[in-house]
């Protein structure tokens, strides 16, 4: 199956905006669009889920914690209940915009803290998963953690992905930062080829991880955010190309 590409895009909030998502737009299979808890506000929300249907991208929610001076990327201590409610919100609110633009809710990808609490949280990552299940669309997620076992256990469809611009533990986990910084598309080609053909990467200590994939994330916030997926693209058509030769 083609490894497809995905980003994070509606993350502006009234006349300020973040990303290229007109230039990404063209480049990615599928876009996580903010829904109002982190980012995005109802104008934007509605211009990006247009932009996708105008450029046949698939959409997704991208729900957040309930901190936009924090972009929520600060974990919050919250119950399963709560979780459940907060997503519950957001995915009601983007699939809105979808029904005007006569297009699907694709999949459910928490974003931030809110990916790591519930990746590192079965129970959390249950609420999660029962808002996947009401609207039948599957999870994206890291495959070694709480992501995927949870999604096993209750019968959730499951994406699992890579990121080319975070850093990984010793354990696989991202390392999810305040202020990420600039993907290099060297250093992220490099990476998608490493995980296409040996299945492994590095960690930020040096660690050989063993990574499943079936989709790329590209983070749209940096300056170069379309170079970097340009490089992704490039070295999953080569990878796969090599595979094809190789049958």
């Amino acid at each position: 199956m083609t490894k497809t590409i995905n980003a994070d895009l509606g993350e502006g909030i009234g006349l300020h905006a973040f990303g290229n998502d007109p230039e990404l737009m063209t480049l990615i299979d599928v876009a996580n669009v903010a829904c109002g808890f982190h980012a995005a506000d109802p104008h934007i929300i509605n211009t990006t889920v247009e932009l996708a249907a105008e450029n046949q991208v698939k959409v997704g929610a991208h729900p957040g914690l309930p901190d936009l001076a924090g972009f929520g990327r600060r974990p919050m201590v919250l119950s399963a209940d709560e979780v459940e409610d907060i997503v519950t919100y957001q995915v009601g609110a983007l699939s809105a915009f979808l029904d005007r633009h006569d297009l699907r809710l694709n999949h459910i990808k928490p974003h931030g803290a809110l990916y790591g609490m519930v990746g590192r949280d079965p129970e959390l990552m249950a609420a999660v998963a029962r808002v996947a299940l009401v609207h039948g669309v599957p999870i994206f997620g890291l495959a070694n953690t709480a992501h995927k076992t949870v999604c096993d256990e209750l019968g959730v469809p499951f994406v699992a992905e890579i990121y080319v611009d975070l850093g990984y533990d010793a354990e696989g986990r991202l390392v999810i930062e305040r202020a990420p910084q600039p993907g290099v598309p060297a250093e992220a080609a490099a990476r998608i080829t490493s995980a296409m053909t040996d299945g492994t990467i590095r960690a930020n200590d040096g660690t050989e991880l063993t990574v499943d994939f079936d989709s790329v994330c590209v983070h749209s916030d940096p300056a170069n955010a379309a170079d970097v997926v340009r490089a992704v693209r490039a070295a999953i058509d080569a990878a796969e190309e090599e595979e094809a030769d190789s049958l």
